[in-house]
């Protein structure tokens, strides 16, 4: 059965970050099967419970709802006219879970990767 959770994704080491940044990042809300893998069909018949909060340090930068769409492809679309939506890099085939790593594609063609800090059931 498939429920909700909240996943908090934080910036993994790259470039500029050799640690990571753990205050930079998102929080979701996505519906995850029973192998942590995102569930595009529930995320349709409920499209108003998947959302998003892009943070940095301990302040909300923007928010916006998380869309299952054309493709499999999930998006992080943000509400301000600012800020940039994501797009996430095979986010139908990652298991969300704990120590788990994903990318996202800025609008700019930048791509990041961050680390599953934890998922807890919402």
């Amino acid at each position: 059965m498939t429920q909700f959770h909240h996943i908090r994704l934080e910036l993994a080491r790259e470039p500029g970050h050799p640690a990571g940044a753990p205050d930079e990042g998102y929080d979701i809300v996505a519906p995850l099967d029973a192998d942590g893998r995102l569930d595009g069909d529930t995320q349709r018949a409920e499209p108003g419970r998947g959302h998003v909060r892009r943070f940095s340090g301990n302040q909300t930068v923007s928010q916006g709802q998380l869309r299952h769409g054309p493709g499999g492809r999930w998006l992080l679309d943000m509400d301000e006219a600012d800020a940039g939506d994501a797009v996430g890099f095979r986010f139908g085939e990652e298991r969300f879970a704990a120590g788990e790593y994903v990318s996202l594609s800025l609008p700019s063609g930048e791509q990041h990767t961050y680390v599953v800090a934890r998922v807890v059931e919402v």
